[in-house]
């Protein structure tokens, strides 16, 4: 089963756009990362950039509108998250609690939906995902290179 571990830092949605974390922060969450990483349970992990640095596209009436961060009404956003493959969400909470968190941090475990957890109805409009997602048989490992402009040849006359 997949899970993905929320790392929600309260006051981050106050935050500058160019606010780094401290170094000896990054160095103890590196090492966490690196236990999971040795465990062969994480597949991948981003830190986010505050909201003060996005965007969100909002769809009131059928219509996108695009909003400059910061976001007044947020009252917690995403500081990160990890993506781990574990056997259970009670190994998941596990991995969780002993992560280097500080005091004003929460972390919010979320199941991952798979394909098989749909009935079949669903799961008639979703073929493919996996591979979409990387996971499928067909799935391409590297990423696509940008096709190069091509000149057309000069048909003499």
């Amino acid at each position: 089963m997949r899970f993905m571990m929320l790392m929600i830092p309260k006051g981050y949605e106050t935050m500058a756009p160019d606010t780094q974390p401290p170094a000896d922060r990054v160095a103890a969450m590196m090492a966490f990362n690196k236990a999971m990483q040795d465990a062969g349970i994480l597949l991948y992990c981003e830190g986010l950039h505050p909201p003060a640095a996005g965007k969100r596209v909002s769809f009131a009436s059928g219509r996108p509108t695009v909003t400059d961060g910061p976001f007044t009404e947020t009252k917690e956003c995403l500081g990160g998250f990890w993506m781990i493959r574990v056997t259970s969400q009670d190994e998941a909470v596990s991995w969780a609690r002993r992560c280097p968190a500080s005091d004003n941090e929460v972390i919010e475990i979320r199941r991952v939906q798979e394909v098989e957890d749909f009935n079949e109805d669903i799961k008639k409009h979703i073929g493919g995902f996996e591979t979409m997602q990387g996971r499928g048989p067909k799935a391409k490992r590297k990423a696509a290179k940008p096709k190069a402009k091509t000149k057309k040849a000069k048909r003499k006359a």
